[in-house]
């Protein structure tokens, strides 16, 4: 058996959260391949270190000092190594100066963010006596800024044979080609985790944070959601996509080609076995007619009019041809015999309204274009076997119908694993919880 253990900032926030997973490394051996994020905040520290390392490039942006912040960074660094007993196995006084010579030669935004990562590494490579390998080493991107999986997967199986078997790695960033940092987008260390579990043919990849596994809906809006202990990769994507807050959203796709499952479980309730994801032949599924419910406001529907537009052709592609120019991108597209409906992201088409609505009457006529704006998507994911889906239909229609929430549009995915409705923004909240009401009690 072996694992890849990810950490967020909020295990790492502290000496007495690297202990806590310190005993949670000790209790299952196989957990040798470990990648950490920047430490996060606690009852201690109010400010992520991530936060102020972005704080510090702004100063230093603008010439202004920034020894404030940064001295914040080194003293949360020296009160881990000092505690925890390894400030004499990490030279900070060295990495500190390195870091300051980064600045004075202009490396950049990526380096100096990226260095909170780093550090933390270092840090819990020294307690647990495993090796650190870097990032930059490991991780490797193209020209385009995108990850290159041969030369990654080739460099973290060499490195991981290279070392004693246990290995901690920075999340977050990489390397272009040329040696330069190069970020990946804020909760990238999910993705740096699920690639080394990929790369490694690990049979799990557990992602540890501080919340214990999936929950049905958002606690912000649904007061105790029951949690899931099990989804589908399918799953799992579409409710991130859909604004659910589990993952990053590329996490899955490093490791679903391989079949490994991933399991997110809190470090502040290690006992608890959180949730699993993997693929669907290996679900249990639960009595429930849906996995889970999630949304994201801030849609725009755009319909247009023009007789017999099914039976026309090249309609659609001029359509679809026109938003791609405009860099709109089409979250759904309903049809009519006479009207056709996009539903696209309110801040991709605010810019360009007024011009894409000239564009459509050009191509189907004057007035044949409304606007609705400020509408949510909200979806029921993973919907039960076909059998069951006319009486989800019917109680998602009826909940909402008695508490008068106005369903704009109704919509499913191809796979038919979820249900996707259009509900005014000032009413998506409403809809999760009626919704969840009544599919879960």
């Amino acid at each position: 058996m072996l694992k890849t253990v990810k950490f967020g900032g909020s295990s790492l926030a502290d000496a007495e959260r690297f202990a806590n997973i310190k005993h949670i490394i000790e209790l299952d051996p196989s957990r040798r391949i470990m990648v950490v994020s920047a430490p996060g905040k606690s009852k201690a520290y109010r400010h992520k270190i991530t936060d102020l390392l972005y704080l510090c490039n702004e100063h230093i942006k603008y010439k202004v000092d920034y020894s404030e912040f940064f001295s914040m960074i080194e003293t949360r660094y020296r009160d881990i190594a000092n505690t925890l007993g390894i400030a004499d196995k990490v030279d900070l006084d060295y990495e500190f100066a390195e870091i300051h010579r980064g600045i004075e030669e202009k490396r950049g935004t990526n380096y100096l963010v990226s260095r909170g990562e780093y550090l933390c590494a270092k840090l819990m490579a020294a307690y647990l006596g495993y090796d650190f390998v870097d990032a930059s080493n490991v991780i490797i991107f193209d020209y385009r800024g995108n990850i290159d999986f041969n030369k990654t997967n080739n460099a973290l199986v060499n490195a991981f044979k290279a070392s004693g078997g246990r290995i901690v790695i920075p999340g977050f960033y990489g390397s272009m080609p040329g040696g330069a940092i190069q970020l990946m987008t804020r909760g990238g260390s999910d993705v740096t985790g699920a690639i080394a579990a990929a790369a490694l043919d690990c049979d799990m990849y557990e992602n540890w944070t501080d919340v214990a596994g999936i929950l049905m809906a958002d606690p912000e809006v649904v007061k105790n959601p029951l949690p899931i202990s099990h989804i589908t990769y399918s799953q799992l994507r579409d409710m991130t996509y859909m604004g659910a807050k589990v993952l990053h959203e590329e996490t899955v796709l490093a490791v679903r080609e391989k079949n490994i499952p991933i399991n997110i479980r809190s470090t502040l309730d290690i006992h608890n076995p959180g949730t699993v994801i993997s693929s669907e032949s290996e679900v249990a599924l639960s009595g429930r007619m849906i996995t889970g419910l999630a949304g994201r406001k801030n849609y725009t529907i755009i319909s247009v009019a023009k007789n017999h537009v099914s039976a026309e052709i090249g309609v659609i592609r001029q359509v679809v041809e026109t938003c791609e120019k405009m860099d709109i991108q089409v979250e759904n597209m309903l049809f009519g015999i006479d009207c056709f409906s996009l539903v696209v992201r309110s801040e991709q088409v605010a810019a360009n309204m007024y011009n894409f609505v000239a564009a459509m009457e050009q191509i189907c006529g004057e007035n044949s274009v409304k606007i609705r704006e400020n509408i949510s998507l909200v979806a029921a994911v993973g919907c039960r076997a076909e059998g069951s889906r006319a009486g989800i239909y019917s109680k998602m229609l009826d909940a909402l119908a008695e508490q008068d929430i106005r369903i704009r549009i109704v919509t499913q995915g191809p796979e038919e694993a979820n249900i996707v409705i259009g509900v005014d923004d000032k009413r998506c909240d409403d809809a999760i919880r009626v919704l969840y009401r009544a599919f879960v009690g």
